[in-house]
């Protein structure tokens, strides 16, 4: 069982760039959402990266049991929805006007 996991960031501009190019975007595009983030390693950045531990996971272990929705706060059921909030749920038109989300319905095939 993984009780926790982190990683080390890019400090590189050069090596940004190319995850960048290879998410698909254009250099432009990339310098005009994310040109803040290259231009800071230009001014030598340090290695910075972090890990994270699953509380959760533990409790499971050091408890002696054999799944973590014994422990977990709010455990998702197998339709991925979480019983205690009724997630997910419906946005009302105001949220999705913020969002600039659009519904479009779908007719169903004959």
């Amino acid at each position: 069982m993984e009780l926790g996991g982190g990683s080390i960031r890019i400090n590189k501009p050069e090596i940004q760039q190319r995850v960048l190019n290879f998410l698909g975007f254009d250099k432009e595009t990339a310098g005009e959402r994310f040109g803040f983030l290259i231009d800071s390693y230009k001014y030598g950045a340090p290695q910075h990266g972090g890990i994270a531990f699953g509380l959760d996971r533990l409790v499971t272990l050091l408890l002696g049991l054999t799944s973590i929705r014994d422990v977990i706060a709010f455990p998702k059921v197998q339709n991925a929805s979480e019983l205690m909030s009724g997630a997910p749920s419906f946005a009302d038109e105001k949220a999705l006007d913020e969002l600039g989300i659009a519904l479009k319905e779908i007719k169903e095939k004959e």
